[in-house]
């Protein structure tokens, strides 16, 4: 099951307020090269070639759908795809930017100060990761996942502490970085519709382990979860439904 670009999409301005967020914290006038990390659907690297447009922007993804829709969105955006686990630029860079990607990725100890070393002295590397792995959107993964036939191969894929507490950012890049924000911020996100957080997540966070499914047991699964959901975030008269979100910030140059 490959990532679905319209999935994602439907909660496209929810998603997209992190990476506008984010970007206002970036202190650089002028970089003259940049890389969107796992750009996705291209939102977030629309962004940035409208703040700064005489900017050389690579896109790069795993993704190919979502490299498809990136491309449609953004016309004329070089892409590439690939494992960010090994990807590295052809040569440094001034700004190194990724929303909602590298929580996918294991080893941060590694993984950041290897970023770092793409950039050239005075780069940037800006960060936005879902931070909410402790809430019931994502823990009641885990309570679906024991709850059917696919637990021991699903088990494998789930992930418990993807991103790693602010202190442990600084920890990490504090002695590369000459200057460095790091900041929690929890969205409210007020969504319509029937079932919206797991609406939400089947974009997301659900994505490899409904593929890892048969297709007959995906909307079991999907039920499994969808009890949980609605149960820690009911409904309300209005027929809306509250769903906090909290999201890690990182800023750092170099």
């Amino acid at each position: 099951m490959p990532w679905d670009p319209r999935q994602y999409l439907s909660f496209g301005s929810e998603r997209l307020r992190p990476a506008m967020d984010l970007l206002a914290r970036v202190p650089l006038d002028h970089p003259e090269r940049i890389v969107d990390l796992g750009c996705g659907t291209g939102s977030a690297t629309a962004l940035l070639r409208e703040r700064w447009p005489e900017a050389d922007i690579l896109g790069v993804d795993n993704s190919p759908e979502m490299l498809r829709e990136a491309a449609t969105r953004n016309e004329g955006l070089r892409i590439e795809e690939a494992d960010l686990n090994h990807w590295s630029p052809t040569a440094p860079v001034d700004l190194l930017f990724s929303n909602a990607t590298l929580q996918w990725l294991d080893g941060h100890v590694a993984l950041f100060p290897r970023l770092a070393s793409f950039l050239r002295p005075g780069g940037c590397l800006a960060v936005q990761m879902p931070h909410n792995q402790i809430s019931p959107s994502h823990t009641a993964v885990f309570e679906a996942a024991d709850a059917g036939p696919w637990r021991r191969r699903l088990h494998p894929l789930l992930r418990p502490l993807p991103v790693h507490d602010p202190m442990a950012y600084h920890r990490w890049l504090s002695p590369l970085a000459k200057h460095m924000d790091i900041w929690e911020t929890e969205y409210l996100h007020i969504l319509d519709g029937e079932d919206p957080v797991t609406e939400w997540t089947r974009g997301s966070l659900l994505v490899p382990l409904l593929d890892a499914l048969e297709p007959e047991e995906r909307e079991p699964f999907l039920e499994a979860y969808r009890a949980k959901v609605r149960t820690a975030y009911p409904r309300r008269q209005d027929g809306r439904t509250l769903f906090p979100f909290k999201r890690l910030f990182l800023v750092a140059q170099f």
